[in-house]
């Protein structure tokens, strides 16, 4: 093939496209060169592990948290052999002004970049949050805010403040059924508006149409659901029994009969570690004894589980009007339609707990 040349102002022929092809592969391969060395360094600083923990950590940033002290929290959590990198970070992307609170999981020797970036665009971890199935709402929310940000009273304080309950119309007692006990992932720094607003979505989800149609069936609405599981788990911890001491309270309530539950006298006293409930006791006066009053309490008496709640819409249907403690002390109960009989096992109870002396 004929090489095109150059002429000179001599006239004389010069190869300088060769020349110029040699230019730009030397060209190439030192710009490849250094990028090389530049993506190699890149990896070195910032992709090597910044964490030099072994196992997943958590790192909270709270509201007041400036640079400095986020500083702190990510060199006392993550151990890392240097912070300059992080500070690099930190710096050129003005993190000082875009600090996001919240709760941070990072796993084992994470890279400065993947901790930066979770950090810089607010990317928490949710909390799993479990609703206990505590005596009362104070109880369950303490709980609660011990793996949230938010403080125990001031969790609190939005449940018992009036207006804010009315807002889906509910009062300070009642509010204490948008607690329904099940699992809920939520972010760490949730105010305690919005973990009610939140608890609230979730107890509407909960009541299913099918739920609201059992419901509707046996005459009770939702909250009295609710109330009723809530006595029924205060009841007895059995499973295979709690719809059998649904339907003995569903007989009773059907026929206008008071349902003379000892958790309700527990609770109307405020003693809940009570071990023997004593005649004397049964008069005391509050709307949640059922000794003394017909009906349901106002409100649930605990947060009823939801085995509780579904064993009050499937209840075993039965003629069984009373029911007392087992005197083997296993915790489940003789059922009967005779008040006599009811009486002798009460007896036989009884003399069970006195052997035991229990008080």
């Amino acid at each position: 093939m004929k090489q095109l040349n150059e002429v000179t102002e001599g006239g004389e022929e010069t190869a300088s496209v060769p020349v110029v092809r040699s230019n730009r592969r030397k060209v190439l391969f030192w710009a490849g060169g250094v990028f090389a060395v530049l993506l190699f360094s890149f990896f070195i600083v910032f992709g090597r592990p910044f964490s030099t923990r072994d196992t997943d950590v958590f790192l909270y940033i709270d509201n007041d948290d400036n640079i400095d002290s986020v500083y702190v929290k990510v060199e006392w959590t993550l151990q890392p052999k240097s912070m300059s990198t992080f500070k690099f970070l930190s710096t050129l992307f003005s993190y000082e002004s875009k600090i996001h609170r919240g709760r941070y999981e990072v796993s084992g020797h994470s890279s400065v970049i993947s901790v930066f970036r979770a950090l810089f665009g607010g990317r928490q971890t949710p909390v799993r949050i479990v609703i206990p199935t505590t005596w009362t709402k104070e109880m369950a929310l303490g709980r609660i805010a011990g793996k949230l940000m938010v403080d125990s009273l001031s969790l609190t304080r939005a449940f018992n403040d009036p207006d804010l309950c009315n807002k889906y119309n509910l009062d300070t007692c009642t509010i204490v059924s948008v607690l329904i006990p099940n699992t809920y992932d939520i972010y760490w720094d949730i105010s305690p508006e919005e973990f009610l607003e939140r608890m609230y979505e979730e107890s509407q989800k909960f009541w299913t149409s099918e739920r609201l149609e059992k419901a509707k069936k046996i005459g009770l609405s939702t909250m009295e659901v609710l109330t009723l599981a809530s006595i029924v788990d205060a009841e007895t911890a059995d499973g295979k029994e709690k719809p059998m001491v649904a339907g003995l309270y569903v007989n009773r309530l059907h026929k206008g009969m008071p349902l003379q539950s000892d958790p309700t006298v527990k609770y109307a006293l405020g003693d809940f570690e009570l071990r023997r409930v004593y005649k004397n006791m049964l008069r005391t006066r509050s709307p949640y004894n059922t000794y003394i009053n017909v009906g349901l309490p106002p409100s649930p008496i605990r947060i009823p589980t939801v085995e509780g709640i579904d064993a009050v819409l499937n209840y075993t249907r039965h003629n069984y009007l009373y029911m007392c403690a087992k005197e083997d002390l296993s915790g489940t109960h003789n059922f009967t339609t005779s008040y006599g009989e009811h009486r002798r096992n009460a007896r036989n109870y009884a003399q069970a707990i006195d052997r035991r002396n229990v008080k």
